[in-house]
């Protein structure tokens, strides 16, 4: 899930390239409020799963969001807990 603004995306974040955010311009969920990405624990993360899966820039959040440690919400798709067992897997593989 990208941030929204600019400024939001980079702080903090001196090191990032154009290039590894340039996926969040076209994101769907830059369309969308961020509760449907950050959603209260036990609530559903059925729809923001839905976008993730007809967005273009999935592969490329999914990828930004492991490399970034990424703890919270959906990404690329994926939950925390998806995305740390995916991790852990490639972790398993080395």
């Amino acid at each position: 899930m990208p941030i929204n603004s600019t400024a939001d995306r980079t702080a903090g974040r001196t090191a990032l390239t154009d290039g590894e955010l340039s996926w969040q311009e076209t994101a769907l969920c830059a369309q969308t409020g961020p509760e449907l990405f950050f959603p209260e624990p036990g609530s559903s993360t059925r729809e923001a799963k839905f976008l993730c899966g007809i967005c273009e820039g999935r592969e490329a959040c999914l990828e930004y969001a492991l490399t970034h440690d990424e703890r919270f919400g959906v990404w690329g798709g994926l939950s925390e807990q998806e995305r740390y067992a995916l991790k852990r897997g490639r972790a398993d593989r080395r």
